[in-house]
């Protein structure tokens, strides 16, 4: 388990994740929606298409880019939970899986925007 201080820094990491994708006209829905099978960092509107943004964070690319960590394991939990997530609000709309890379450590960070990252519906 990690530890209380590592918890709180990702906690602010997608704090700032958020800010920096409602800066670019996504409107936040929601976050840390925790469903069957996983976690759903960040729920998200684009126009009228509904969108699961995966935050991925690393302090340096040493042992790999945030980008690598999306296993096909984690697109399925990902796409479990979206699929419960939208089951358990009985939405039914356009959605699209995003991820978003973060690098750095606050306050010098940097964030590389993947939409569309996967398919799943």
């Amino acid at each position: 388990m990690p530890c209380p201080d590592a918890r709180a820094r990702g906690a602010h990491v997608e704090r700032l994740a958020a800010d920096w994708l409602v800066a670019r006209g996504l409107v936040l829905e929601a976050t840390n929606q925790h469903a069957k099978g996983g976690e759903l960092d960040l729920i998200m509107r684009d126009g009228d298409t509904l969108v699961f943004v995966e935050v991925r964070h690393r302090a340096d690319t040493r042992h790999g880019h945030p980008l690598e960590t999306i296993t096909t394991t984690k697109r399925r939990r990902l796409i479990k939970a979206a699929r419960f997530y939208l089951q358990r609000n009985r939405l039914s709309c356009a959605c699209r899986f995003d991820v978003l890379a973060v690098t750095g450590t606050p306050p010098e960070l940097e964030f590389e925007w993947v939409a569309g990252a996967f398919e799943a519906f």
